[in-house]
């Protein structure tokens, strides 16, 4: 069975930790507390806020070579909850990429909050993630694998998708924060 490697231990990190591990994967947690880590996973989450990303790049660029990663990342500017902060024509999950050339990038969980993906449930509709990449195998291998843990997945086409589901994720964060939905709310698929 698959391992994961998963940055981030707070309520994003501890509810996708809880799916794969219902697949039966193997799950390796980093947190900001972690020194210098080998990456174990053949698939590797960030679970971190968008400026971490770059960092985490940097530092562990030549370990993610040849893995599949998944940024989870809404780019907003939390400050105004006004607008996303990467140019109009990008994403983060796009910068990540030119990033980690020899890397499988992936957007996924960015359009579920933690509590819908730990309960697995959107309302009464099975909780959806949408996922975007342009390895084929590697977003088709990292479906399956959700699937198995309780989710329902849909592949969302190229990774220049991740833009429109960063704006659908921004959208969701701004009705929450503005008390228009809850935490625990969401927008569900059914097919």
């Amino acid at each position: 069975m698959a391992t994961i490697t998963i940055f981030g231990t707070g309520n994003m990190g501890t509810a996708i930790k809880s799916v794969f591990e219902d697949a039966g994967a193997t799950v390796q947690s980093l947190d900001s507390h972690s020194e210098n880590p080998t990456i174990e996973g053949d698939i590797v989450v960030l679970a971190v806020p968008y400026p971490a990303l770059a960092s985490i790049a940097e530092q562990y660029g030549d370990q993610l070579e040849g893995k599949t990663v998944v940024d989870i990342t809404n780019p907003l500017d939390f400050s105004t909850f006004d607008s996303l902060v990467v140019p109009a024509d990008s994403s983060a999950a796009a910068e990540l990429q030119a990033k980690l050339p020899k890397s499988h990038v992936l957007k996924a969980f960015n359009t579920v909050f933690a509590a819908n993906i730990a309960s697995k449930k959107t309302g009464n509709a099975q909780s959806t993630v949408l996922v975007a990449g342009d390895d084929d195998a590697a977003k088709a291998a990292f479906i399956d694998l959700v699937k198995a843990g309780g989710l329902d997945a849909i592949d969302a086409g190229a990774l220049k998708r991740a833009r429109e589901l960063e704006a659908f994720g921004f959208l969701q964060l701004a009705l929450a924060v503005q008390k228009k939905i809850g935490f625990n709310a969401g927008f569900a698929v059914y097919r």
